[in-house]
């Protein structure tokens, strides 16, 4: 009995991450965008948690393996979609594309098919198993809850408007399934040498949380974007 229940832990910690995500999805649909990034959050905790305490136990599974990609594209795909898809309904529209704004928001969901192509690409790629290719689904969904929540104010008003929400969309849908390397900021010593640039990412990101706040996210995740980038340059 005690084999099961332990063999069990990850999947049910995966399962708190579904669950999470499904609370999340009807929140950003009721518009109530600061829970929803809440539960994004919560989910992203319990997303790191299920492997990371499958290891400590030994109980990796394929079904554990296939658990988390559908969790994860939940919490991280259809949640940060949905949380678009309400932001669109608000956002101000110019006036030559009135008569298609009420089909627009449906292009939010775009978030949510990339989010299931990165996830299933990452699944059999073998070369992401110390480093991503592409944008992790999580910090994709953080940038959405994150910008949402802090800039909302900005995000509604006449100075941004439909179109540059969508374009963000199509950017941040196509850095999913990028083959652009970006670090993981898995440490197996704390040595400078070998983890220089999570450093310099750490050292950056706490000013940047500290200075904008609940938009701190979204700023932390265009740096890890643009120190991705650099590092791939200079690599």
């Amino acid at each position: 009995m005690a084999n099961v229940i332990i063999r069990n832990i990850p999947n049910t910690i995966t399962c708190c991450n579904l669950f999470s995500g499904c609370i999340a999805s009807y929140m950003a649909l009721q518009g109530c965008y600061t829970l929803a990034f809440l539960f994004i959050v919560i989910g992203a905790g319990f997303d790191f948690f299920d492997g990371m305490t499958a290891r400590l136990l030994h109980v990796s599974s394929p079904i554990g393996k296939e658990l988390d990609s559908l969790a994860d594209d939940i919490t991280f795909g259809f949640a940060p979609a949905a949380i678009v898809f309400s932001l669109f309904k608000e956002v101000y529209y110019p006036e030559f594309l009135t008569p298609i704004a009420e089909y627009i928001p449906y292009t939010a969901f775009l978030i949510s098919v990339f989010s299931a192509l990165r996830l299933a690409k990452f699944n059999i790629d073998v070369r992401q198993t110390s480093s991503f290719i592409g944008m992790p689904t999580p910090a994709n969904a953080l940038f959405w809850g994150s910008l949402t929540v802090g800039a909302h104010n900005f995000l509604v008003s006449q100075y941004f408007n439909a179109i540059y929400l969508f374009l963000l969309v199509v950017v941040m849908s196509l850095l999913l399934v990028a083959e652009l390397p970006m670090f993981s900021l898995k440490f197996k010593n704390l040595s400078w040498k070998s983890n220089k640039i999570s450093y310099i990412f750490l050292a950056v990101s706490i000013p940047l949380l500290i200075i904008f706040q609940l938009s701190g996210f979204a700023a932390v995740i265009l740096w890890y974007i643009l120190l991705s980038i650099v590092t791939r340059k200079k690599s």
